[in-house]
């Protein structure tokens, strides 16, 4: 490998390390950036976030529970659980962040859900900083992830390495999304009544 050849390696590592450092800040007002998909950020805001497994693997009974506590530990530590399911491929929450200072409360939901815009970025103040979907979702696969390979004895990375997200932009998107949440093992095929699903949460049931 010639010098030009490692010049270049070394810059992609630094410009990946610089990436993940920058995403794993904690947010404090509106951040927008791309990888293979968007991503946008706004303080004080609700979420719609999906992530999945590899390619070929899929989620054993006893990896989902790992995966479904995971997702319940972290509520009200780093963000406010409002619903998740657990499939076989895939994950879907919805949930808001929590202040990364010190944990401070953050104003209630509400309804209607506030519109998203910078405006409501300020709703805690400018020295507010919230956790952000890097640290969140970081938090929940590389626990299960850990987890499901010392379960199964098996290397290699449970999840995609990118997740998808959206901000819940009013009360008729909110509801839309849990909608489509509670019935996604139900339009599976796995269960006839939503209740009847073991990996689904909302946040009247976390406990």
């Amino acid at each position: 490998m010639n010098w030009w050849h490692r010049q270049g390696r070394l810059c992609k590592s630094i410009r990946k390390g610089m990436e993940q450092e920058t995403r794993l800040k904690p947010v404090r007002e509106f951040r927008a950036y791309r990888r293979n998909l968007p991503h946008i950020e706004l303080a004080s805001s609700v979420y719609f976030i999906t992530f999945r497994t590899t390619e070929g693997f899929t989620l054993s009974e006893e990896a989902k529970d790992i995966t479904f506590e995971s997702i319940k530990f972290h509520s009200g530590k780093k963000y406010e659980l409002y619903a998740c399911v657990v499939m076989e491929t895939h994950v879907h929450i919805i949930l808001r962040p929590l202040s990364a200072q010190a944990r401070r409360p953050v104003p209630p939901l509400g309804r209607p859900v506030p519109p998203a815009n910078k405006a409501n970025s300020k709703l805690v103040g400018a020295d507010s900083a919230f956790y952000s979907l890097a640290q969140i979702t970081h938090s929940i696969k590389s626990y299960s992830a850990n987890r499901i390979q010392k379960l199964l004895h098996r290397n290699g990375s449970a999840w995609l390495d990118e997740s998808y997200d959206r901000i819940v932009r009013d009360d008729e998107e909110y509801l839309e999304k849990m909608n489509y949440v509670i019935n996604n093992p139900v339009k599976a095929d796995l269960v006839e009544k939503p209740e009847d699903y073991k990996w689904l949460t909302l946040k009247w049931q976390i406990s």
